[in-house]
């Protein structure tokens, strides 16, 4: 087996192995304390450079009521603005990705903006009196990109630049060029589960449930599978193939086409490598592909899980066959998870469920519910506090912790 680059964080010989209680998952008002402490302070991927490779390209990204448009400007920069009319608040784009000839026009009252963000003007502006154009462009968002990679984030919080805080892939992102990766001319899936977010996370977040639960990942690298955890909310999860014969068509015909890209580090070449980051997302290369998927919350009952899909600009037929057949064993595990985290899920409701006792095979699961709970102390209480005493009850707790550090 070839050694991947990082390096894991000891898993300690005696540690509390509960998760988070139940009533989080469920909690109106622990939804909410998420959206505002979490999600909209986080850094969330929206795309790639190249999904907006030419002026006037454009990807929207909707998030718990917030509305996001990143477009690539005349000038060719790419920059991130609220989805927002300085009007009337109305969409300057709608859908999620398309193209506008030289400005964006809003289909409520039609005033212009340019590329870059700015008013040129409003209709019928003699209407509006003295109005300043230079005070009412479309709000920008930050923004970072790695890699190729976009960045977004709606308010300021906790996390570092990006580049800080994925220093540790930076590496292995490069290996992989990640920077010139192409979109596919369908690289855009999502599906909607009736699930809290935390579900679909605690089944993403650790391996110990490959061998039973995912037969084709168990056929193509189960044997070598294991999971690294970093500081910073950071993981990678990696399995080395062809070290055994397949059984099962998809991979056996896998590893019959996919060939070694020499270009590749070494430790990269036999990999599936998933490289996550706190809270919500996750890239996964493979010598043929790049796709990052990620999990938007819409209420505590019911989550979007999307993702992108990408291949190297110089694909190979014989590369493309691989990438077909990786796919499809990446669609049947997606449909496995799926099914796992609508059955944990349910399990919330239940008054025989007594919470979790996990394996040091699931600390991935451990240590993102611990940041979760650094952020939001409520999660360390058992029993739920009353709906509307939850965010209040959150601060004292915040406090306590400020006092008696």
């Amino acid at each position: 087996m070839t050694q991947h680059d990082a390096a894991s964080l000891t898993i300690p010989n005696d540690w509390d192995r509960r998760g988070l209680p139940a009533w989080t998952y469920h909690s109106e008002a622990m939804f909410a304390l998420e959206r505002e402490r979490l999600f909209l302070t986080h850094w969330q991927v929206v795309g790639h450079v190249n999904d907006v490779a030419n002026p006037g390209d454009w990807l929207a990204f909707d998030l718990l009521g917030e509305r996001a448009v990143v477009m690539r400007g005349q000038d060719g920069v790419v920059r991130a603005f609220h989805n927002l009319c300085r009007h009337r608040g109305a969409r300057v784009v709608n859908g999620e990705k398309g193209h506008c000839k030289g400005a964006l026009v809003c289909p409520f009252h039609g005033w212009v903006y340019n590329l870059d963000g700015s008013l040129r003007g409003a209709a019928q502006p003699s209407s509006f009196g003295s109005l300043d154009r230079t005070q009412f462009g479309l709000k920008p968002i930050e923004m970072e990109v790695f890699h190729g990679f976009i960045f977004i984030r709606f308010f300021a919080g906790p996390q570092p630049a990006v580049a800080e805080m994925l220093a540790p892939y930076a590496a292995d992102f490069a290996g992989y060029r990640s920077e010139g990766v192409q979109p596919l001319d369908m690289p855009h899936w999502a599906t909607e589960l009736p699930v809290n977010w935390k579900s679909v996370r605690d089944v993403d977040n650790e391996g110990y449930h490959v061998p039973m639960a995912h037969p084709a990942l168990q056929d193509l690298y189960g044997r070598t599978y294991r999971d690294l955890h970093l500081d910073g909310g950071l993981n990678v999860s990696i399995g080395s193939f062809g070290d055994a014969p397949a059984r099962r068509w998809s991979v056996k015909m896998y590893l019959a086409i996919t060939e070694r890209q020499h270009w590749l580090p070494e430790h990269l070449q036999t990999t599936w490598t998933y490289y996550g980051l706190f809270p919500n997302a996750v890239f996964a290369f493979t010598p043929e592909s790049v796709q990052f998927y990620q999990e938007i919350p819409i209420s505590p009952g019911k989550t979007r899980v999307t993702g992108r899909i990408y291949c190297q600009p110089d694909e190979s037929r014989r590369m493309r066959a691989a990438r077909y057949l990786a796919y499809r064993i990446d669609r049947d595990t997606s449909a496995e998870d799926q099914q796992l985290s609508i059955w944990s899920n349910e399990s919330m409701l239940s008054t025989a469920f007594e919470g979790f006792h996990l394996s040091d095979l699931e600390y991935g699961l451990k240590r993102h519910h611990d940041n979760l709970r650094a952020l939001m102390p409520v999660m360390t209480l058992p029993v739920a506090p009353p709906e509307a005493e939850i965010a209040a009850r959150n601060d004292e707790l915040i406090c306590q912790s400020k006092s008696q550090g």
